[in-house]
């Protein structure tokens, strides 16, 4: 095993580093701009733009949250005798993966309307922070995303690239008979 792949698993089983990486890199941005004073991105722009920017930013999220459910729907239906083994043999990983995919959507969307709902002229209470915040949070979890459903369309690729085997054929147990002219 490659480092690289070591490294896709170790990225793979731990789901909480989203959130670690995500609270740290807005931490650290809150606290350059607290002890520099520049560096807000956000606060460059009037507050009416600002919520034009969540509001477009909840769609995407949503709207790729909405993709995510198609891509579970897809691999629930799949049915290739390789990606029956990798349910049977990995359902709860799969299944804590797909949730909180799911699940991380919907937090980017609730920071994302509750930055849209708070947001005011001068930004006295800080809600673009909850933008920045959600938007990293959502460019973490995109990767993960398109990762898990690529490895699983991989599986059932090949599934579908190895053409059927054909049942075996029915016996007759009378073919002898008719063979040798005799009836049944």
């Amino acid at each position: 095993m490659g480092v690289r792949t070591r490294i896709e698993d170790a990225w793979a089983e731990r789901l909480w580093i989203d959130h670690l990486i995500t609270g740290t890199a807005v931490g650290l941005h809150v606290l350059v701009i607290r002890l520099t004073g520049s560096g807000d991105w956000l606060r460059w722009i009037d507050s009416s733009q600002r919520t034009d920017l969540y509001a477009a930013a909840a769609g995407v999220v949503s709207a790729i949250g909405g993709l995510s459910a198609i891509a579970i729907s897809i691999y629930t239906a799949a049915n290739g005798e390789r990606l029956r083994a990798v349910r049977r043999q990995h359902q709860g990983q799969l299944r804590r993966s797909w949730r909180s995919l799911l699940q991380g959507t919907a937090w980017c969307c609730l920071l994302l309307l509750a930055a849209l709902s708070l947001d005011r002229e001068h930004d006295p209470l800080s809600a673009r922070f909850l933008f920045e915040c959600a938007l990293a949070f959502a460019a973490l979890r995109f990767p993960r995303l398109i990762w898990l459903f690529d490895r699983i369309m991989q599986v059932s690729d090949i599934d579908l690239a190895e053409p059927e085997r054909a049942p075996a054929p029915v016996r007759d147990p009378h073919w002898v008979r008719r063979r040798q002219g005799t009836p049944p």
